[in-house]
């Protein structure tokens, strides 16, 4: 049986672009304590490298990287403006219930491997912005140069001298 080509795409790199800039604060939603965790990663990233307010949403921990947790979305100081999403397939349901309980979040991001086009659709008809199957780590340092930190060749020639 072939492929069924989706029907759903994610925003132009210039509109990711334009989401990361208008971003002020992150919710990170399945973040782990395990630093062998991706999410743990992009944590630390987003905390050393970005702007960014982080909290992360975890009922099984209590603190990540030095910073309080909170059990739901709900729980947090105040609305964020992106959720990011590291959860299993199956959860991503009631991840969208919980954003969507929320007045004022701008951003659904799901990471890599999350990718369900039902779920864009209902986030979208309520005027959230959605992004699948995309690291919001990798995405930023892309966009604001940082790839090579990661060790990715970025190709990108300039003639700005690398601080030290």
């Amino acid at each position: 049986m072939g492929t069924v080509p989706n029907s759903w795409a994610n925003p132009s790199a210039l509109a990711r672009q334009r989401i990361l800039r208008e971003t002020r604060t992150v919710a990170m939603v399945g973040a782990s304590p395990n630093p062998a965790r991706a999410s743990n990663f992009v944590a630390t990233y987003l905390l050393a490298s970005t702007d960014y307010d982080v909290w992360f949403v975890n009922p099984n921990a209590t603190e990540i990287l030095g910073r309080p947790v909170y059990p739901t979305l709900a729980d947090l100081p105040a609305v964020p403006d992106m959720v990011d999403t590291f959860r299993r397939p199956e959860d991503l349901g009631g991840v969208l219930d919980e954003v969507l309980a929320l007045d004022g979040v701008k951003t659904w991001w799901l990471q890599f491997g999350l990718w369900d086009e039902a779920l864009a659709a209902k986030a979208e008809a309520a005027g959230l912005a959605v992004v699948m199957d995309r690291c919001l780590k990798v995405e930023h340092a892309r966009f604001h140069g940082g790839l090579h930190l990661a060790g990715f060749d970025t190709g990108v020639i300039s003639a700005r001298r690398r601080e030290a």
